[in-house]
């Protein structure tokens, strides 16, 4: 595993630590501080790499994960990976250092706020740097998961829970239009590497999947971009912290789509389809952003806006640059290629003064308890230092020198007059168009950033509109937003050292023809066309701010049915009172009828593809013959089933259903399947105490006057499904396309060291299948536990029905002392001996769950928490961590997940001893299953309702 991996994976590490370093540090010290060495650490480490990119070359790390399905986890790091990783840790830092004074860790629940932060921040990491399309859509996703935890951090209120879902919804359904498009595009190119396509995009763009490809991929950009029309997701999502929204909507995901666009443009780029998508929606965005941007009357809504309004303007350059690829060489390509320059430089300059300004819009909310423009102003004598920061950061984004906003908003004009001098792919009326509406969204841009400045910091001060005495924030708050305010200066006066260190080797990943472009930024290029549109700019709209009152009214006479809002709300009201009609159809409340729709289900789809397929062929003649032992146990069992079917009472069919459970297990040891005849002896023991333990909830046997139809439906379901199953199996038995794999298996003991091939698989071969067993056997036992225990908090529980039903009686509680040694030696023997003999961390897990079990049947609660003070939910917790921590341990050892080894060491007193890592996997195992088994017996024990 190289360092680059590392670096990854360590938030996500880190993510698991924080709850417990947030209980156990010092109540006096913000888990922030512990938090804010994460992002750091990782910046301090990237900057090592800024030689080696910007002298052409690029860093390659493969990660074996799924190597037979070609899935591999790539790091790829070149020029654009770089500026993304240094702007998702960098301003990361900056926001950790801000959080830590802007959230109490007195009112504020700090350690979920660091936990979704640190998996945010660890995803982010992970999609810019993975090469692989599939580990780069898992990452993907879970940038959506991550950030609608942000967004809801404050689930209490209403306007989170609906800008989270809004959130999710949109990117979520765009992810899935993504993934669709990258598996298209992996059909194509015949490869799962960005690399490795980006080398045969001239093959690719002839194919005919090509434009469906591309269309899905950009709609995975664009939701996640907030590119209109999706663009609604945003403004909602402001509900989420400050820092939230500084870290997500300025610096992380928003770009996350900018860098899929811009990743994928060596692929796509070059054809008209994707010029005029990319530079159509981007340019949309921007006029839609500015406009909507200037009636806001909140000021985090404003800054929402005019998000959606830079990022539009990133997007359309990137669009147009994209025609580079068109021409590949000459003056027309280098002149196209700029435009991708201006993109990547603007990218970098909105992250500067737009984190600026959230952290500034954050400290007016903390300080004056308000960010609604109609409340505030005057604030510039109360708040000098943030009065500062705002101008600074407003004044960039409105494109005014001596700020990094104005040299790329100089560059976006130089861009969209391309078009003009150099038309494009037939763009006649468009080539004026476009200029004409970036002209008239900057002229908005300028507007809506002197409203930020003046209408909050200028004027007379209303204080009694206000909830507290204003002052200025704290200097911990205030450092963060000035060191981006430092860049935002600093880079207008160096602004060639960004270019030659990042936006050069950025270029080249986006347009690798480009690699000698000269790129030379200066603030000053004489009297040309991009001054004379930048003094319109300022003169328009300084002009129309100072009629804003006159103009502005205009915004009311839009419709609010007609926004895209009330449509998203009426096609998601619509499809909730649909589902709810639809679902009234089916929910009856009774479990029969859930069966009864499952089970008609599984015989109509599994026995109609027999009937219409063919494939019902039975071959007899290969079967061992069968004796009369078994044909007496078949007899027993159909006899056990018919006693639960017509028993009267409950224990009786309990009983019975036992004896089912232990005549298959003895049909298991005829069978020669000792593993699976301990198993199920073991489960029949365990949920013959569950089954008990829920009868005595349920209401009395009632006897109904009419049951034939019932009896006849069971009686048609339960042949039809039986008799399906029977034929599928005989069917498959006769149906083998290829050799079986149970030769592989065979040689468990030189593959895997192990002589009990039942084991080796559970383990080894087949080891992430057992873990996912197990993670859903405790997300089950987390449910009863959340089901019963639902509502009870501040009520008084009474006694266990286990106490209930427990007896005094000496003689079984000294005979429970003696049973409960030998059940647990013999756990502990079947756990230790599994790797060799019948046994293993599932059986050995469940033989102590009885052991327990029993210990709680015979003696007093207040007993057994003396002596076994364990909280069951923690163990099987902490059981699949342990098997997850193996699972990932194969990282360390550049193998993939859940590979184990086995090694022979001399130990003093054993001589020659095996160990295996599959040993601690078994250990995760077993505790998972004795922690999960206990809490849902305890719970239904502990439900008196």
């Amino acid at each position: 595993m190289s360092l680059l991996h590392i670096m990854i994976f360590i938030p996500f590490l880190f993510a698991i630590l924080v709850p417990f370093i947030h209980k156990m540090c010092n109540p006096r010290i913000h888990t922030g501080w512990f938090v804010l060495i994460v992002p750091l650490g990782i910046f301090l480490y990237l900057l090592k790499y800024i030689p080696l990119t910007a002298s052409g070359k690029t860093a390659l790390f493969e990660l074996s994960w799924m190597p037979s399905l070609g899935i591999n986890f790539t790091a790829y790091l070149d020029g654009l990976a770089l500026i993304f990783a240094l702007l998702i840790t960098g301003i990361g830092a900056l926001v950790i250092l801000y959080s830590i004074y802007y959230l109490s860790k007195e009112k504020e629940a700090l350690h979920n706020f660091y936990v979704y932060l640190l998996l945010f921040m660890g995803a982010m990491l992970g999609l810019v740097f993975s090469d692989n399309i599939f580990v780069l859509y898992v990452f993907w996703e879970l940038t959506s998961i991550s950030s609608f935890l942000l967004i809801a951090y404050w689930y209490h209120r209403k306007n989170s829970r609906y800008g989270a879902q809004k959130a999710m919804l949109i990117t979520i359904a765009g992810g899935l239009a993504m993934l669709a498009g990258l598996i298209l595009l992996s059909i194509m190119a015949d490869t799962y590497s960005v690399r490795e396509m980006m080398s045969i995009a001239q093959e690719i763009a002839s194919h005919k999947l090509f434009l469906p490809a591309m269309i899905l991929l950009l709609l995975g950009a664009f939701t996640k971009s907030a590119q209109f029309p999706f663009s609604i997701w945003l403004p909602d999502a402001m509900e989420a912290p400050t820092p939230i929204s500084a870290y997500l909507h300025s610096a992380t995901m928003v770009k996350a789509g900018i860098y899929l666009v811009a990743r994928f443009t060596p692929v796509f780029g070059g054809s008209a389809e994707w010029f005029w998508l990319v530079t159509g929606a981007g340019i949309l965005t921007l006029l839609y952003g500015s406009l909507n941007a200037v009636q806001q009357k909140d000021l985090k809504a404003l800054l929402a806006y005019s998000t959606i309004s830079q990022l539009g303007l990133i997007m359309s350059l990137l669009g147009l640059g994209s025609a580079a690829l068109y021409y590949r060489t000459g003056n027309e390509a280098s002149v196209y290629a700029f435009a991708v320059a201006a993109a990547i430089f603007h990218l970098i300059n909105h992250s500067t003064f737009k984190g600026s300004l959230f952290m500034v819009i954050g400290i007016i909310d903390h300080e004056a308890g308000t960010r609604d423009l109609r409340r505030l102003g005057g604030l510039a004598a109360l708040m000098p230092v943030s009065f500062t920061l705002a101008i600074i950061g407003s004044f960039a984004m409105a494109g005014l020198p001596p700020f990094n906003g104005f040299l790329s908003k100089e560059m976006f004009f130089t861009s969209v007059l391309t078009l003009i001098e150099q038309p494009v792919f037939g763009a006649k009326t468009l080539a004026v168009l476009i200029p004409i509406i970036a002209w008239a969204a900057s002229v908005f841009t300028f507007i809506y950033c002197m409203i930020l400045v003046f209408k909050t910091f200028t004027g007379k001060h209303h204080p009694e509109k206000l909830d507290k005495p204003v002052h200025e924030a704290p200097l911990g708050m205030l450092l963060p937003p000035m060191i981006l305010a430092a860049l935002v200066i600093g880079i207008f006066f160096f602004p060639n050292v960004i270019a030659d260190y990042f936006l050069k080797p950025a270029l080249a990943a986006v347009v690798p023809a480009q690699t000698g472009l000269d790129i030379k930024i200066s603030a000053w290029h004489g009297w040309n066309k991009e001054v004379f549109m930048t003094i319109g700019v300022i003169a328009c709209g300084s002009l129309l701010y100072r009629s804003l009152k006159k103009w502005s009214p205009v915004y009311q006479l839009y419709p609010k049915r007609f926004t895209l809002n009330h449509a998203y709300n009426l096609v998601l009201q619509g499809m909730e009172d649909l589902s709810l009609k639809i679902t009234k159809r089916y929910m009856t409340g009774f479990v029969r009828d859930y069966l009864v729709y499952i089970f008609f289900t599984i015989i109509l789809v599994l026995g109609g593809a027999l009937w219409l397929l063919g494939g019902t062929s039975f071959n007899f003649s290969k079967n061992a013959p069968v004796n009369a032992f078994e044909v007496g146990m078949v007899i027993g069992m159909i006899m056990a089933v018919l006693t639960v079917l017509l028993a009267k009472l409950r224990l009786t069919a309990i009983i019975a259903l036992g004896a089912l459970g232990f005549l298959v297990s003895l049909l298991f040891v005829v069978f020669r399947a000792p593993d699976l005849a301990l198993t199920q002896l073991v489960v029949e023991t365990v949920t013959t105490v569950l089954f008990l333990l829920c009868f005595y909830h349920l209401p009395e046997l009632r006897k109904e006057k009419s049951r034939i139809s019932f009896k006849l439906t069971n009686l048609v379901i339960s042949l039809g499904v039986g008799s399906v199953f029977t034929v599928l199996a005989l069917s498959a038995n006769n149906h083998r396309f290829s050799e079986t794999i149970s030769s592989f298996f065979e040689d468990s003991y030189t593959l895997a060291g192990a002589k009990n091939m039942v084991n080796a698989i559970l383990v080894d071969f087949r080891g992430l299948d057992t873990m996912l067993e197990i993670l859903v056997l405790c997300i089950a036992g987390l449910g009863v536990f959340t089901l019963i225990h639902m509502g009870d908090k501040g009520q008084e529980t009474g006694s266990s029905l286990l106490e209930k039903i427990r007896s005094n009686d000496v003689i079984l509680r000294t005979v429970t002392k003696a049973a409960s040694i030998i059940i647990f030696t013999f756990a502990v023997y079947l756990f230790f001996g599994g790797h060799h003999n019948p046994g293993g961390g599932f059986v050995g897990g469940l033989s102590g769950a009885a052991g327990l079990i029993l210990l709680y049947l015979a003696f007093d609660f207040e007993t057994i928490r003396e002596n076994i003070p364990v909280d069951f939910k923690k163990l099987a917790a902490a059981g699949v961590l342990i098997a997850v921590m193996t699972g990932a341990g194969s990282f360390l050892f550049q193998a993939p997940f859940m590979s184990q080894t086995f090694g022979h060491v001399e130990l003093p007193v054993f001589g020659d001893t095996e160990l295996a890592t599959a040993l601690i996997f078994d250990l995760g195992v077993a505790l998972a299953v004795v922690g999960t088994a206990m809490t849902i017996i305890l719970t239904i024990s502990e439900d008196e309702s």
